[in-house]
């Protein structure tokens, strides 16, 4: 039998069951879809990620006190503004080093407060991260010198204390000190699960005199090139180990940030698509009986292949072909279906997705690869039926 015409008699033999072929196909189809949807917004999340952690800065290099290891205890920082000249000399650019000292704190402007993290930082964080401004201006050296008491708050916090109002120049309390507003950073939205809009910028001096200490909580490079950070890291490690005996200090860059949290994330959508593919093998075994339910409703058509010239093998393609197709095309439809929920998870949901070629090269390969194997069984019993047994059949 030729392949082309044993195609034609597998869409002919679907055709003429239509209800059963559609009910066999579902769950064929119900599994390629969350494979492919479950897949996507995997996808989607850990690219989203990657473009937060990536949106900090370039070449970032964070060091906090204490070890970055599971079950280690948290440290009490030593670090000091002290500090930061010392690892500038090893930077050899003091621009390139921000500090950061926070604190939940409840912003209030008249009548209107808000719930904000006020950052204690120096006036190279804008270099440092990225971060723009949508009006005023940032904090200069002498602001950070005098421990002056102005203010940049993020864009969330300014809309709810000011509404549509230009808070440039209005005050503000924080702790119960009054602050100038010098400027409003734009819109920025959540990074890494954390409202960057809900920030509000301070001198780390008088961040520093409202909590009542010298500490800061960590420190941030931006090391000149990718190829430098690495020995840029162990040196600002080895300096500040120097200058506080007895302390445990760790440094972490974008890089490896980004391959632990790809790491965590790939075996997330791993797990999504093994667990989506277990509605495939449901369809497959659903595939499988149907095919079996077949060979015998059709005993007598088999033996009067046989009877008229047929071989065993090409009964055998015969069903395996139905079982292919009944998959390929449910995998198809599948496919179809998949991509539509993840766009619409994408557009109408907070969750992100997007779509790979390898995703649904998977899906469909999958299967194309359930229709075979869950065909073999059926078409092997279809073969080896004895003719004349067949065509007593009733």
């Amino acid at each position: 039998m030729r392949l082309a015409e044993a195609w034609r008699v597998a869409l002919d033999a679907l055709r003429a069951n239509r209800l059963r072929s559609v009910l066999t196909m579902l769950g064929v189809v119900i599994g390629v879809a969350a494979v492919v949807a479950l897949v996507a917004i995997g996808t989607g999340t850990k690219q989203q990620i990657e473009q937060q952690v990536e949106g900090l800065g370039s070449n970032l290099l964070i060091v906090v006190p204490g070890r970055l290891e599971a079950g280690a205890a948290p440290s009490v920082s030593t670090l000091s503004l002290d500090d930061v000249d010392a690892v500038g000399r090893v930077v050899g650019d003091r621009s390139r080093v921000a500090v950061t000292i926070a604190s939940g704190e409840t912003v209030r402007a008249g009548s209107r407060e808000a719930f904000a993290s006020m950052q204690g930082v120096l006036e190279t964080t804008p270099s440092v991260f990225v971060r723009r401004l949508d009006r005023g201006s940032y904090l200069t050296r002498s602001d950070v010198n005098t421990a002056r008491r102005v203010a940049v708050l993020g864009a969330g916090v300014a809309g709810q204390l000011f509404g549509d109002r230009d808070p440039i120049g209005r005050q503000v309390t924080i702790g119960g000190v009054r602050f100038r507003v010098i400027g409003t950073f734009e819109p920025l939205g959540q990074s890494l699960g954390v409202d960057r809009d809900s920030e509000v910028h301070v001198p780390v001096t008088a961040a520093q005199r409202l909590l009542g200490t010298d500490r800061v909580d960590a420190l941030a490079i931006r090391a000149p090139d990718r190829e430098r950070i690495t020995k840029l890291s162990s040196n600002v490690v080895a300096t500040l180990t120097q200058r506080h005996p007895g302390t445990d200090f760790s440094a972490v860059t974008q890089e490896q940030i980004l391959g632990v949290l790809g790491d965590i994330l790939g075996v997330l959508t791993g797990v999504l698509a093994a667990i989506a593919g277990i509605s495939l093998l449901v369809g497959g075994v659903g595939v499988s009986n149907i095919m079996l339910v077949s060979v015998r409703e059709r005993t007598r058509e088999i033996g009067l292949r046989k009877a008229v010239g047929a071989r065993p093998r090409d009964i055998g393609l015969q069903f395996l072909l139905e079982a292919v197709l009944l998959t390929t095309i449910g995998g198809v439809l599948g496919m179809a279906l998949g991509i539509t929920a993840a766009l619409l998870v994408d557009r109408l949901s907070p969750v992100p997705a997007a779509v790979t070629w390898w995703s649904l090269a998977l899906a469909f390969g999958v299967s194309a690869a359930v229709g075979i194997v869950f065909g073999v069984v059926p078409a092997q019993r279809a073969g080896r039926l004895d003719p004349v047994e067949a065509l007593r059949t009733e």
